[in-house]
């Protein structure tokens, strides 16, 4: 099983780091990343394993609001099944 998670906002030192220690508390692996700053934004996705997730994805998925909310940043968990269900022709 995987998630996508995205981060969008203002630029800062850290917030790949902290996504990726909130990721680590949750033994949620990362597979692939994809971040670019234009100008003083910030924009990254990932894509993680949650295979082996300590908690459940509605904790992980929580975990990661929060971490939006201090950081004043937008930060969104998708589970792979909404996502592709989303995006099916």
């Amino acid at each position: 099983m995987r998630a996508i998670i995205s981060v969008t906002g203002k630029d800062g030192v850290g917030i790949i780091a902290a996504v990726s220690n909130v990721c680590a508390q949750f033994n949620a692996n990362i597979q692939d990343v994809s971040q670019t700053v234009m100008q003083e934004y910030f924009a990254m996705i990932m894509l993680v394993d949650i295979s082996d997730l300590k908690g459940t994805f509605f904790e992980f998925s929580d975990a990661m609001k929060k971490l939006g909310e201090e950081k004043a940043l937008d930060v969104h968990t998708m589970h792979e099944d909404v996502f592709n269900a989303m995006h099916r022709v």
